[in-house]
């Protein structure tokens, strides 16, 4: 276990699809990836620079520190392997403490076994070097240790962000089929987007999409929306370097020169939503929200990004309405976006074909338990049509 001041490996968890914009983001912090897997990153850093992945990522998933790796064959070895971590400097013997973890091991049918063997493990340690053990729990709210039991190859962790940093803390309303913040925030970190460039997002639903755009804009980072962090609740949290950090971030938010954003729905509720959820946020000054058909969409400025999150369906033909949908959102791109990048995000393939543009790219999603794609189409004069010779 490196101490918090050394260097070390720090792994990033994301949900599907999303490491290669959170790989981006760590770069921009100045902590470049070692690799960047499909559910995952890993960096090299100090526990301080832990936290300011926590406070400034809005990607990833969790942020795991590591504190042990050993070779590990029987459940048994896990509880041998997790009691000679030195827990008693690592947690509170009054406080709390959950684990959660992935395992896929022969030996192991229930994932809740192995757990229960890391719980063990950990509170044994604290009662004999301590005389007292914390309390544990299924709650995420205070110190979390993570575990990851693969073949035969064990690793413990300290869950740095307790709850998801996927979950931005600003939605009260999710809406129909929401994107969670972090896919949202990815979305946009694909697109050709940038803080300095108009952004229109019609069937906006509950205002993700807009509302991302709106904080990337401002540079208001998502830790600033969110009081508790696991870091917070483990004997090595320098609050002090973290004060320093929350103070740093905040000085930097900017509400100048925030370019046109403008989210449009056709259902009033999800306009309300939309607005109150971006209250929560602190943006609803910045986005024009109006109750609007995506058919009926004024630009604002001859360039600038269209974005859509249209419902998917379930399969080609079963609803006419969503087919007609996409073949009139085709036509408008075709019509009436010339000078714009337009993204549509789908989770139904098929459908996407009715919109009638050849896609510039098509990069890979997962929306919950659904594949998806973002589909990018450069928008001109005489934009090219499927079927049309190359």
């Amino acid at each position: 276990m490196a101490a918090p001041q050394e260097t070390s490996k720090i792994v990033i968890l994301c949900l599907p699809n999303l490491s290669i914009a959170c790989g981006q983001e760590c770069t921009e912090l100045g902590i470049p990836p070692l690799s960047v897997e499909p559910l995952g990153v890993t960096v090299e850093g100090t526990f301080a620079d832990a936290m300011r992945l926590n406070l400034h990522l809005r990607t990833a998933n969790r942020v795991l520190w590591p504190l042990a790796q050993f070779n590990c064959h029987h459940p048994d070895q896990l509880y041998k392997g997790v009691r000679k971590v030195g827990w008693e400097r690592i947690l509170d013997p009054d406080g709390y403490f959950s684990v959660h973890g992935y395992v896929k091991h022969p030996t192991i049918r229930n994932s809740q076994f192995a757990g229960v063997k890391v719980k063990d493990g950990i509170v044994d340690r604290m009662r004999d070097k301590t005389g007292r053990r914390p309390d544990t729990g299924p709650n995420r709210d205070q110190a979390v240790v993570y575990y990851r039991w693969k073949d035969n190859k064990c690793e413990i962790f300290l869950d740095t962000s307790g709850e998801t940093l996927s979950k931005h803390s600003y939605r009260i309303h999710p809406g129909k089929a929401p994107l969670q913040e972090a896919l949202a925030a990815a979305i946009l970190i694909t697109t050709r987007w940038d803080p300095q460039t108009p952004l229109v997002n019609p069937m906006c639903g509950s205002g993700t999409l807009a509302i991302e755009a709106a904080l990337m804009a401002m540079n208001k980072v998502p830790g600033l929306m969110r009081h508790n962090f696991g870091f917070m609740h483990v004997q090595m949290y320098p609050e002090s370097t973290w004060k320093k950090m929350v103070l740093e971030a905040s000085r930097k938010v900017n509400t100048k020169n925030i370019p046109k954003l403008v989210a449009t729905d056709i259902r009033r509720q999800a306009i309300k939503e939309a607005r109150d959820n971006a209250r929560q946020a602190g943006v609803d000054h910045l986005i024009e929200f109006e109750v609007l058909d995506f058919r009926k969409q004024a630009l604002p400025t001859p360039t600038g990004i269209l974005v859509y999150n249209p419902e998917y369906g379930e399969r080609l033909g079963q609803d006419k309405d969503l087919e007609q949908l996409y073949a009139d959102l085709g036509d408008f791109l075709k019509q009436k976006a010339a000078g714009y990048w337009a993204y549509v995000f789908t989770g139904n393939l098929d459908l996407a074909k009715k919109i009638g543009l050849r896609p510039k790219r098509k990069t890979p999603f997962q929306n919950a338990k659904i594949e998806c794609r973002l589909y990018e189409y450069e928008l001109y004069e005489g934009t090219r049509r499927y079927g049309q010779e190359d």
